[in-house]
């Protein structure tokens, strides 16, 4: 289509107009989620290697005041579960226990490194600077998570210390290698946990997309019985 001279730029103008974009807004946590998953695993680690059978049948108050570190509440969930798969029972006053687990951190959290296979930046003085950009052949990024958790455990009443009790130290970590630019090539424990995780058959039926709640009884007329969600029958 031919445009007169004179209006060739109010036209380029109004197409100008005419063209858009679109922009996607997104965001992420304060912490990503391989942070977490590197102390987190670390602190299971640590964990799964401390025997708590001794406490079976016991009643157990778990003292806290100890532990300051980030990720606080997870440690303590996790050593709650611990606990009970033990087969002791969790009171919620030191006065109603039959021993008391206190518990202390003594280092949580990352670290991360870089290192690599080539040649650094180099610059020459003189009168003709000569500088050399860096060359990487191969080079990794390791982060890695470090749990230290110390317990000790006492007799309530008398106030004795049950066993020597000690402290557990684990690391996990998380390796991205790059060859010649090319990458990342992954490993480390966080990776392979999630490939376990992503690779188990799922057995529980997955929630529904819609909310919906029966308001209806669980009784039936002429019946003394309760069915439980379970199937057990109880009178």
């Amino acid at each position: 289509m031919f445009i007169p001279s004179p209006l060739r730029p109010h036209a380029a103008l109004l197409l100008l107009a005419c063209l858009g974009c679109t922009t996607t807004a997104t965001s992420n946590t304060a912490r990503t989620a391989k942070e977490q998953l590197l102390i987190s695993n670390s602190v299971d680690q640590a964990l799964e290697t401390t025997d708590f059978t001794p406490l079976a049948r016991r009643k157990v108050f778990l003292e806290e005041k100890y532990l300051d570190s980030v990720d606080q509440k997870y440690i303590v969930g996790s050593i709650r579960h611990h606990v009970f798969r033990a087969g002791a029972a969790l009171v919620d006053k030191a006065e109603d226990a039959d021993v008391i687990l206190e518990v202390r951190s003594g280092a949580v959290g990352t670290e991360s490194n870089t290192s690599f296979l080539g040649m650094p930046a180099i610059s020459l003085p003189g009168p003709l600077p000569v500088s050399l950009p860096e060359v990487k052949l191969v080079s990794r990024e390791s982060q890695k998570g470090v749990a230290k958790i110390g317990m000790v455990a006492y007799d309530a009443k008398t106030k004795r210390q049950l066993g020597a009790g000690g402290v557990q130290l684990a690391r996990s970590d998380d390796n991205n290698w790059y060859v010649l630019g090319v990458g990342p090539y992954q490993n480390g424990s966080v990776r392979s946990e999630v490939a376990r995780s992503l690779d188990r058959p799922r057995a529980a039926a997955p929630l529904p997309n819609d909310v919906a709640f029966d308001t209806r009884g669980t009784y039936s007329e002429g019946t003394s019985r309760v069915r439980l969600t379970s199937g057990i029958e109880e009178r």
